[in-house]
């Protein structure tokens, strides 16, 4: 199994030589490879410290380590929403996108069974190591660990310290004194953790590269709450479900609001059976609330024959029927891209239920039966 190292780092990159020298002081597995999470304005301070001064090649080279990689492509920079690194990490929008990239960057390493991973908090920002923390609860393995370091306090926050040498070295310190580097002390604390990774729902787990950090937290603890609510958006097209927003098209969102509807009524379902093609009140009771947000003529003109015009003045005459294959398909694309989002506890709570009772089936929204309050925007 190949060990790696995953670290964050602000300003001060030498927690990476310190939490080498200290892996290798405990007699804990070297890494082959080490990936270093930091920020567009802190890259130049970690390449400078440890290649252009070659920090790292010397505690290599002093320590006799076996060959430990840390190439450019795994310096990775904090993205925004649009894939652009961020240049530090001080705003609110900013530390939303730090939880975000540093959850999914844990996802893609967790998702390789072949290796194990040390990670270390010791750099960056609190939020950044609460982050990288959090994330290795939610996803860490059995193979993989945290930790922290410390060095005594005369080295702390020296920015000429980046290892206890073997020989002496004397540096300057703090307040105008000097200290030599081969009296410094680097203690490696392991932060037991919680691995939850087998307790979550695959579903969510695999979400996570593409779910924020918020949505992930949301859906854990929404699972568990009592009361939920659902927020329908007609005219933005959404589900909003725990903190997560469900994209539906106008034609779903038109549909999953004509089964609301019939949820509530007193049969609490849409009942289709025998005579449910034969009838035009279900095509004019949907495209009704379908026109409120959209005249889109792939649903008007093509699945129900009629011109978006006609139908809003009235002009009938062409309207076809809705068919059964229309309410069995357009349910499923809905709970597909439900059930693509949320894990299975919260997705069986909103998405479109299908009972058949004879002849009939029946169709109705599981918000209903598991009391979700359901609020409508239009």
């Amino acid at each position: 199994m190949k060990n790696v190292l995953l670290i964050v780092t602000g300003a001060s990159p030498q927690v990476l030589t310190e939490t080498l020298f200290a892996l290798h002081l405990q007699g804990k597995p070297m890494p082959e490879d080490v990936f270093v999470i930091t920020t567009k304005s802190t890259k130049a301070m970690l390449t400078y410290g440890l290649f252009t001064q070659g920090h790292l090649a010397k505690l290599i080279a002093d320590y006799e380590l076996p060959a430990i990689s840390l190439k450019d492509e795994n310096i990775w920079l904090i993205e925004d929403d649009k894939g652009q690194p961020i240049n530090d990490a001080k705003s609110e929008i900013e530390q939303t996108y730090m939880a975000d990239f540093i959850t999914r960057k844990v996802f893609e390493l967790t998702n390789q069974p072949n290796i194990s991973i040390h990670a270390s908090i010791a750099g960056g920002r609190k939020t950044m190591a609460f982050y990288l923390g959090y994330a290795m609860s939610l996803l860490g393995r059995e193979q993989d660990s945290l930790s922290h370091v410390f060095v005594n306090d005369e080295f702390e926050f020296v920015k000429d310290f980046y290892y206890p040498t073997p020989y002496s070295q004397v540096i300057n310190g703090k307040n105008g004194t000097q200290v030599d580097c081969i009296n410094a002390e680097v203690t490696l604390a392991e932060i037991p953790f919680v691995r939850m990774r087998q307790s979550i729902d695959e579903t969510l787990i695999a979400n996570m590269q593409s779910a924020s950090f918020s949505q992930t937290v949301a859906s854990l603890n929404a699972a568990h709450k009592k009361e939920l609510t659902l927020e329908v958006n007609a005219k933005a097209k959404t589900l909003t479900f725990a903190g997560i927003d469900i994209k539906l098209t106008a034609k779903e969102c038109a549909f999953y609001l004509w089964l609301n509807q019939y949820s509530q009524s007193e049969q609490a379902a849409l009942i289709v059976g025998r005579d449910f093609e034969e009838t035009l009140r279900y095509s004019t009771e949907y495209l009704t609330l379908l026109q409120q947000n959209s005249s889109d003529l792939r649903v008007f003109r093509d699945t129900f024959a009629i011109e978006p015009e006609d139908f809003r003045d009235g002009l009938h005459s062409t309207l076809k029927c809705m068919e059964k294959t229309f309410v069995q398909q357009t349910r499923s694309r809905i709970n597909n891209k439900i059930n693509k989002v949320l894990p299975n506890e919260l997705a069986s709570k909103i998405e479109i239920s299908s009972n058949k009772q004879g002849i009939t089936t029946h169709y109705a929204l599981s918000a209903q039966k598991h009391n979700i309050k359901i609020n409508i925007t239009a």
